[in-house]
């Protein structure tokens, strides 16, 4: 029987109180932190034809026992962050063609 296939489905409250859906990709942990790799998820056909398909990549922070997913602000860890994903994500979606 096929694996099935049940995503990691996250709801993020922004800084204007508004809610988003997201699925969480991957999570990885480096020296300089924790991060997730989301993708938009929407109920709304249109808002599916006009995403743009890029992946949301936030660091995890934990203040007073919350959890918040912020921002990367410093550049040249944002590149080298969305690199190791884009390493782990296409070994693991694409190991299958090769």
């Amino acid at each position: 029987m096929a694996e099935e296939y049940n995503p990691d489905i996250v709801s993020v409250i922004d800084e204007d109180g508004v809610e988003h859906t997201f699925e969480e990709l991957d999570r990885i942990e480096t020296d300089d932190g924790r991060y997730v790799a989301l993708l938009p998820v929407y109920d709304d056909a249109e808002d599916i034809i006009d995403d743009d398909g890029e992946i949301i990549i936030l660091q995890v922070e934990e203040e007073n026992g919350e959890t918040y997913l912020c921002p990367i602000e410093d550049e040249k860890k944002f590149d080298e962050v969305g690199r190791l994903f884009e390493d782990r994500l296409a070994n693991l979606f694409f190991e299958d063609e090769q």
